[in-house]
């Protein structure tokens, strides 16, 4: 009798493992990405990030047919320039690591498209580190994180079976970095625009 209830319990369990397979609930994403950055302005301090490109990679769950829990890493290298109102100039090239998780949902197929378009909501932080590039450096510029809040939205085309383009964005709401600095910071919220484009494989 013990034998065939453990008999029946492996037999669910490998069922269920095949139901979640044939599902493809998992995701991995590999996308180029723009990094756009809007100046802020504060304690006389104007403060404005370079355009600059970069990748994103993650992983998306699918929990049901509408909701997915995602972590994504990105990287991208800018330089923040601050200008001063008594006409200085500083700037600070820096690698730019994110690290988010959240939650996606998504919104009813367009059949005639093929497409699947989601939105999400996410949180998480954004490193900025230093090069120490000497021409794009300021004495005492110390590695920074600030917690991030992200927001957006996209859609995936299938080209096959487990393989979709997908076009994506998102924007990042987050405190300017100083770089431990008190004369660079401008004490605001700033906000930044993160366009995107790559492939998902599903599995």
């Amino acid at each position: 009798m013990r034998s065939k209830v453990i008999i029946g319990f492996v037999l669910t369990l490998l069922m269920s493992a095949l139901a979640a397979a044939q599902e493809e609930r998992s995701e991995i994403n590999l996308q180029g990405t723009g990094l756009f950055t809007k100046d802020a302005t504060g304690n006389g301090v104007l403060q404005r990030g370079t355009d600059t490109g970069g990748f994103l990679v993650g992983y998306r769950y699918h929990l049901n047919r509408w909701l997915a829990a995602e972590g994504e890493y990105g990287y991208d290298r800018n330089t923040q320039q601050f200008f001063g109102t008594a006409g200085g100039f500083s700037r600070i090239e820096s690698n730019i690591h994110q690290a988010t998780g959240g939650l996606v949902f998504s919104l009813p197929t367009v059949r005639r498209l093929r497409l699947s378009p989601y939105v999400l909501a996410e949180g998480g932080a954004l490193v900025f580190d230093p090069t120490n590039n000497r021409f794009g450096t300021v004495a005492g510029a110390q590695r920074q994180s600030t917690g991030v809040f992200v927001y957006g939205g996209g859609a995936d085309f299938p080209v096959m079976r487990h393989v979709s383009l997908r076009a994506e964005y998102r924007g990042f709401v987050y405190n300017t970095p100083d770089f431990g600095l008190r004369n660079l910071n401008t004490n605001t919220v700033t906000h930044a625009a993160q366009p995107s484009a790559g492939i998902v494989f599903r599995f």
